[in-house]
């Protein structure tokens, strides 16, 4: 039994009911906390070093380097089944969806910092960081994600079940494909 089975049957029978048909959202939220990480991690690290005085660049960056993680879990994982494109033209739509999420996710830190003034010397460091976390890694991160959804399942992988899911509970091979097929010299 797959591990996504178990977790589910331990679960009230309604919740899992609900996970269950919306499965493909429910795995696109765990990639997307998954990508949080990452760009939790990535954009702090490059606050506390190379992007000091440039939290907007740090965030964009760490969101740049998580949607190339997304696109590669998303793909294989939440949207397993989805496609009906050539996958070079899917990759160049996942790109523009992603630069406009980029966008998305940036742009309430942006007007936090450059609109509202939530910086240093208007406010304290604790005001300007506190600030910095909720518009940035929360708002913008909730309003990327929502438009990523819809923008995904609109263009990027826009057909359902075009590529089927393998059946995980047949672990036969065919007699036929496993034995190597037996040509004489005299019949070719």
């Amino acid at each position: 039994m797959r591990l996504t089975d178990r977790t589910l049957n331990r679960l009230p029978r309604p919740v899992a009911r609900l996970m269950r048909d919306h499965r493909e959202t429910v795995k696109f939220v765990i990639v997307g906390g998954f990508c949080y990480l990452v760009t939790l991690l990535v954009n702090y690290a490059l606050r506390f070093t190379l992007l000091e005085d440039k939290p907007v660049t740090a965030l964009t960056i760490a969101n740049v380097v998580a949607s190339v993680v997304s696109y590669f879990l998303n793909r294989e994982w939440s949207f397993r089944t989805r496609g009906g494109r050539r996958r070079h033209h899917e990759m160049a739509l996942y790109l523009v969806i992603n630069g406009i999420g980029v966008a998305v996710n940036a742009a309430p830190l942006f007007v936090a910092r450059y609109v509202f003034g939530l910086q240093e010397p208007a406010v304290s460091a604790l005001v300007e960081e506190i600030s910095d976390f909720g518009f940035g890694m929360v708002l913008g991160t909730a309003l990327a994600m929502l438009f990523r959804l819809w923008a995904y399942r609109t263009w990027v992988f826009p057909h359902d079940d075009v590529r089927p899911a393998p059946d995980r509970w047949d672990h036969t091979v065919p007699a036929q494909a496993s034995a190597p097929s037996q040509v004489s010299p005299a019949d070719s």
